[in-house]
């Protein structure tokens, strides 16, 4: 087996932990889930996506990044109903995954990236990403790996064929084309349909779904409520082709994250109380 890439965390020996601290390496941990996406898609497309799109990161900037092991389980409770999809409790999720983000900030690590790959868990590792910043002295952002495809609006216009809303939704357009470039002998491409949001269709200015955007009230509930077999977005026209675009440009933009992060100086906390408060909530860390 050949040697591991200077890039992977888990490879790394404790004293070369030492030495990526103290060459300020960016952290990337990528948080996927394991859940339905239809006839044609494995289970794990939410993990394989993040984590196809970190690694192509980190070999375009492979001296100012780590990438971590994919955290593979996510919350998922609203697509229990699709068997094969499994549920970390919200509160779980987000104690265990702020116990990985705090101990890389235990440890030296001042800049942390959490690389999203689905969807539901946006809201709980904002949580994560904020609490981190306020009980520790390290920094943490959050994206999700489509959404780095949004920077630069021209590649979208040039990549997406996809109808708008929905075309980008959930085993759809681009995760489709994003698997087939990352792992095609798993897809079933013989299977994929065009799977509409039946709320998608109801002319509704508030409650539409897609991954580049939601209405100003999105619905969110059980997904066996509005798709028969769990497709939602056209993955009927993926491929492989425009899923080796789709992850090289997220990759691209994720290596520019890295390092504007990396080098972005930390802002100074400043004190307006007249009287310095004398007690320290259990969430805040020392100014």
């Amino acid at each position: 087996m050949p040697k591991a890439p200077s890039y992977l965390y888990a490879k790394l020996t404790w004293p070369e932990i030492n030495e990526a601290v103290a060459a300020n390496k960016v952290c990337i941990v990528p948080v996927g889930s394991i859940e339905q996406h239809g006839p044609h898609l494995p289970l794990d497309v939410d993990c394989v996506c993040p984590t196809g799109v970190a690694t192509h990161a980190a070999e375009l900037v492979p001296d100012k990044v780590l990438v971590l092991p994919t955290i593979p389980h996510g919350y998922t409770a609203h697509v229990m109903d699709f068997p094969g999809t499994v549920n970390i409790h919200h509160e779980h999720f987000i104690t265990s995954v702020l116990d990985v983000v705090k101990s890389l900030a235990y440890h030296g690590f001042k800049k942390i990236i959490l690389l999203n790959g689905h969807g539901s868990n946006m809201p709980n590792l904002d949580l994560v990403a904020r609490r981190l910043n306020l009980e520790t002295d390290a920094e943490c952002v959050l994206c999700a790996w489509w959404s780095l495809l949004a920077v630069d609006k021209e590649f979208i216009l040039k990549w997406r064929e996809s109808y708008f809303p929905g075309g980008w939704a959930h085993a759809c357009e681009l995760e489709t084309s994003a698997y087939l470039y990352l792992d095609p002998d798993n897809v079933r491409m013989e299977l994929a349909e065009d799977g509409r949001i039946t709320y998608n269709e109801e002319d509704s200015d508030f409650m539409w779904v897609d991954l580049l955007g939601t209405g100003a009230a999105p619905l969110t509930t059980w997904t066996s409520s509005y798709t028969e077999k769990g497709v939602m977005g056209a993955a009927d026209i993926a491929t492989a082709e425009k899923g080796k675009a789709a992850v090289e440009e997220a990759a691209r933009q994720l290596a520019r994250l890295v390092t504007e992060f990396g080098q972005r100086p930390k802002a100074a906390r400043v004190e307006h109380h007249l009287t310095p408060p004398t007690i320290k909530m259990p969430w805040q860390q020392e100014p």
